[in-house]
């Protein structure tokens, strides 16, 4: 009977084993189907910005590698808090993943309370890439370099106004940065992307503005837009007569727009590793170089570990001019 009852125990681990070696790879590891629907890529601006221009490449591109539909949702307003929350709280199995810029590390140095915390609610995939911003104006102002800027605004104490693409974003705190360093007071319009706030200054709405490089080059080339300077640390080829800010008269003064791809925490390693690989590849095409380079974006491609560590940073450096500048919202 023990015999038996021995043997059939054996039968029993065999079926289980067996069952388990052939169970498909997906149930052993979840990139392996990956991805098995439609990718959604939330944006937290309207179309035409720089976040939504990168989105829109690396969407394209994902598509055409995975064969799945990649789809580009943009969920503007709050500084981008609606797009942050939303995908926070989203399924962490890669399908929804959000394009984010700099206010992935202000909102956490503005806003006592965003609504999420970006290094507890996120998986950190990889920076996709670094632009320069441009100090501009309309070209109908006769505003002709940083220093007139700086004498009109100092001759109208607090009513000069400039735009930026969404509160705490890398033009807010280019702004704010250009009020502590020149000693000058003024009025900062916030829009909910860059198109409209580049809109603004082209009509006269607004005096001024620091515009992504990677969305507002044209604008600048064809002369919709006169670039005063660019807040890199070389002038830009694609710009050889425009300063650089320290040439301007501001040394040290450089602020990078950036985007970077973010999934909710918890999506598996795994998963985070293919998407990272995949979007290093497509970075490293000579087409995508090319494109994000005309508009004075270069491609980044860190790891996760590196980005995270960047995040960081960026909320330590941001939040010293936060304070500096009482920039703190509920």
């Amino acid at each position: 009977m023990a015999l038996m009852f021995s043997r059939i125990v054996r039968a029993w681990l065999a079926v289980i084993v067996g069952a388990a070696m052939a169970a498909p790879a997906s149930a052993q590891d979840p990139a392996a189907s990956y991805p098995s629907r439609p990718i959604r890529i939330v944006v937290g601006f309207v179309p035409g910005g720089p976040v939504d221009l990168v989105a829109r490449e690396i969407a394209h591109k994902l598509q055409e590698a995975w064969g799945q539909p990649v789809i580009v949702d943009n969920k503007p307003g709050a500084s981008s808090r609606i797009a942050f929350e939303l995908v926070a709280r989203a399924e962490p199995d890669g399908h929804t993943l959000l394009v984010g810029a700099v206010q992935t590390a202000t909102n956490m140095s503005v806003y006592r309370n965003p609504g999420y915390d970006t290094l507890r609610d996120f998986a950190p995939v990889t920076q996709l890439t670094s632009a320069v911003l441009a100090l501009t104006v309309s070209p109908s102002l006769d505003v002709h370099s940083v220093a007139d800027l700086i004498a009109l605004s100092r001759s109208r104490p607090g009513a000069l106004t400039y735009a930026s693409f969404g509160v705490a974003s890398s033009a807010h705190f280019a702004g704010t940065m250009l009020e502590q360093r020149a000693g000058i007071r003024m009025i900062h319009v916030p829009y909910n992307g860059a198109a409209p706030a580049q809109l603004a200054i082209i009509g006269g709405q607004v005096d001024s503005g620091f515009m992504s490089a990677l969305s507002a080059m044209s604008l600048i080339q064809s002369g919709k837009l006169r670039a005063l300077a660019v807040t890199s640390e070389k002038r830009l080829p694609q710009l050889p007569g425009v300063p650089t800010m320290a040439e301007a008269g501001l040394p040290g003064f450089e602020v990078s727009s950036w985007q970077g791809m973010l999934a909710p925490a918890g999506t598996p390693p795994a998963i985070v590793a293919k998407l990272h690989r995949e979007l290093v590849r497509i970075l490293a095409l000579p087409e995508v170089r090319e494109r994000f380079r005309a508009l004075a974006a270069e491609p980044v491609g860190s790891s996760p570990a590196e980005f995270r560590a960047y995040i960081r940073s960026e909320i330590d450096r941001w939040t010293a001019v936060a304070k500096a500048a009482g920039m703190v919202l509920d």
